[in-house]
């Protein structure tokens, strides 16, 4: 059985290198049919710069020491409305879940505020927090807020069932049921809504910065393609896709530890 255990895990783990190696290939690949067509083309290099271009201009920004500012200005912007938004999401998913009556009060309009593009009232965000961090931190909250909590919600609504009547019947109390049954059985459905929040995030606290700031990645990018520095933007962009991908590499580490009880399923049958 061990020596079973052990095959599987290196199989994992050499899937998961071939993965990671073809991705690094193709990524290469774009790149290099990037710089080559954009290279010779004017036009084109004039709308999407190119690869070449592009890590000049990272090294130039960092050189200048601002670049460590504006990211540390998003990162804070983002990753605090991640925070909020999910604590809040998680415990107001909860709690509605478990006293019914509140869910039926409140639910339907938390749906109601979610149908409203965040982006229009984005100004008015920042009419009533001001142009500093507040605005943007509620900006993100909320975006991520809304995918926590319907993530939440409905798991623990839909729980089987038959697990609390089990635990119920050998003596668990409330507090243990909730605590070692529906928290852990609706964690993959809540650790989904957190990792889109992570992404949702970084849109919130940009869109603010579009709208109202003095600095940040967001506010860089508009201040870039005012005067047509696109590759400025698109130093940017890659910026906060190396960011992104950090973010995800974390929340899918924190995963794997509180699901590690979580056997992966597939098609796959052995007979």
């Amino acid at each position: 059985m061990g020596r079973h255990i052990i095959k599987h895990e290196k199989k994992k783990k050499n899937n998961n290198g071939l993965a990671l190696g073809i991705r690094c290939f193709l990524i290469m690949i774009l790149l290099i049919i990037w710089q080559l067509i954009a290279g010779n083309n004017v036009k084109i290099a004039f709308y999407t710069s190119y690869p070449s271009e592009i890590f000049l201009d990272l090294l130039e920004f960092a050189k200048t020491g601002s670049i460590w500012k504006h990211i540390f200005t998003t990162v804070k912007e983002a990753y605090l409305g991640l925070l909020y938004g999910t604590v809040i999401g998680v415990g107001l998913g909860v709690l509605f879940s478990q006293f019914r009556i509140f869910g039926k009060i409140f639910v339907p309009i938390i749906s109601v505020f979610q149908s409203i593009p965040q982006l229009t009232l984005a100004p008015l965000y920042i009419l009533w927090f001001g142009l500093g961090l507040t605005s943007k931190v509620v900006l993100a909250g909320l975006m991520v807020f809304f995918n926590v909590f319907f993530s939440t919600y409905n798991a623990i609504k839909n729980i089987d069932q038959k697990l609390i009547e089990s635990a119920t019947l050998l003596g668990a109390n409330k507090t243990q049921i909730l605590w070692h049954i529906v928290i852990p059985s609706s964690m993959p459905w809540i650790m989904s809504g957190v990792k889109i929040g992570s992404n949702v995030c970084v849109v919130g606290a940009i869109i603010g910065e579009y709208i109202g700031a003095s600095s940040g990645l967001g506010w860089m990018v508009t201040y870039a393609s005012s005067f047509f520095q696109i590759k400025r933007v698109m130093a940017c962009i890659f910026i906060l896709m190396v960011i992104g991908l950090i973010v995800s590499w974390i929340l899918e580490q924190i995963e794997n530890y509180l699901l590690r009880w979580r056997n992966e399923t597939n098609l796959n049958v052995k007979k």
